[in-house]
């Protein structure tokens, strides 16, 4: 793939530099497009016209490549002069050692091509534009705000200057003050033309040259979360199995062996049957407890029965670490279902691996919605170092997260604190 993603963003230019840059690009937008129309049309013409042969074919490969050189230096332009977030669309690309044709032939099967060709194009005529009003918006300010100075130097005629034909007075005084007043105006509308012309400029080619960049990262996303989701289900499931397998499976075989055991006993030693059926319901005590606790970790039910808040607050009263919980969450029926599970179990999770590994005396637990996020916080005061790729369940948590469309972060520095922050679209599902 070609520089799938390059946003690179900075923050736009403020103030006179902003003028300052968006004037460079409008100016430079028709150096740049006139070389660019020439070139590419050229070769369109040829291609099309030697098309019957293979070379017109390698033509209008070679178009393809230029606009697409082309294509990269304005969302270069974009990003340095604007500040403007300018990603690059994946293009289809050959398989590696493949000959000049197959290459060529890719390369015009892609339509991000021929955007890039249609902007060579387009650009000239916005480019052209841009060019034209800034370049008028700025000789009629520096003209007008000046042409009191260099006034004298202009030869003296017979026919009247323009203050005398509008009627506001005669005589080199009456002029510049005229041209002063024109010129103040054109500086003080500078900013909103070069803006308007800087806009439509790259508006045009933002639509052109970065549009399919945003479809093609929401595919992603989707793709991505769609992986994930199954990941983290069979993960899910495997897990339950094995928990399952080791806990409640061996007490419940362990169940009917006493069970079993006292059956005999009936016949031969009827005073032990007591100590054996005790010994059975206590098993059949832990067996429930544990699987109580397995169906929490899937969807516990006072979540279900009462909500997220509510099950937060329980979840933080039952660590085994301290913990100070500020959960302050939409109301239980603006929730998705998926994202209270996703949520419920972020917390879980984080709050079990704070209890196991972080050493931790105390921790805090957070849970907001913040720009249509819901936000799940959670920090203590352990030692640190903990990271996705060293296992403890972060691996797994993100896949869950991203199976929400979310994004988990972790800072965890050596020595401490960690900070664990998952973020779920709200609108996601």
């Amino acid at each position: 793939m070609d520089e799938t993603m390059n946003v690179m963003r900075t923050d736009p230019p403020r103030g006179v530099r902003r003028v300052l840059l968006e004037s460079t690009y409008a100016v430079s937008a028709f150096a740049l497009a006139v070389p660019a129309f020439v070139l590419v049309v050229v070769d369109l013409a040829l291609g099309v016209g030697l098309s019957v042969v293979v070379g017109g074919v390698l033509l209008l490969a070679l178009a393809t490549q230029v606009a697409r050189g082309v294509a990269r230096l304005e969302r270069y332009r974009q990003r340095a002069m604007l500040g403007r977030p300018a990603p690059t669309p994946a293009y289809l690309c050959a398989p590696r050692g493949s000959g000049i044709w197959r290459r060529g032939m890719t390369s015009l099967r892609d339509p991000q091509s021929w955007l890039d060709v249609a902007w060579c194009v387009v650009g000239l005529v916005t480019g052209t534009l841009a060019f034209a009003v800034t370049v008028l918006w700025w000789a009629v300010a520096l003209g007008g705000l000046t042409y009191w100075a260099w006034q004298v130097f202009l030869p003296a005629g017979d026919e009247g200057g323009l203050a005398e034909l509008l009627g506001l007075g005669s005589g080199r005084v009456a002029e510049s003050l005229l041209n002063l007043a024109v010129g103040a105006i054109a500086a003080l509308t500078l900013p909103y033309a070069v803006r308007l012309v800087t806009l439509l400029n790259a508006g045009t080619a933002w639509v052109l040259l970065s549009g399919r960049a945003d479809l093609q990262a929401q595919v992603r996303r989707v793709e991505d979360g769609r992986t994930a989701a199954r990941e983290a289900e069979a993960a899910s499931l495997r897990r339950l199995e094995r928990d399952i397998h080791d806990g409640p499976q061996q007490r419940l075989v362990r169940l009917s062996m006493d069970l079993g055991r006292a059956r005999r006993q009936l016949d031969r030693d009827p005073a032990g049957v007591g100590a054996t059926i005790d010994g059975a319901l206590e098993q059949a005590r832990e067996t429930v407890e544990e699987l109580r606790r397995l169906s929490r970790g899937i969807a516990p039910p006072l979540l279900v029965d009462r909500g997220l808040r509510v099950a937060l607050e329980d979840l933080a009263a039952r660590s085994a670490v301290p913990v100070e919980a500020w959960v302050q969450v939409p109301e239980q029926a603006a929730l998705a279902p998926h994202v209270e599970t996703t949520a419920y179990f972020v917390a879980s999770e984080a709050l079990t691996n704070v209890a196991k590994h972080s050493a931790a005396s105390c921790a805090r637990l957070e849970v907001c919605e913040d720009a249509g996020d819901l936000v799940v916080r959670v920090q203590d005061d352990g030692v640190g170092g903990a990271h996705p790729a060293k296992g403890l369940g972060l691996s797994g948590l993100a896949q869950r997260v991203a199976a929400a469309e979310g994004r988990l972060d972790v800072d965890s520095p050596g020595g401490g604190p960690t900070v664990l922050t998952a973020r779920i679209p709200l609108g996601a599902g």
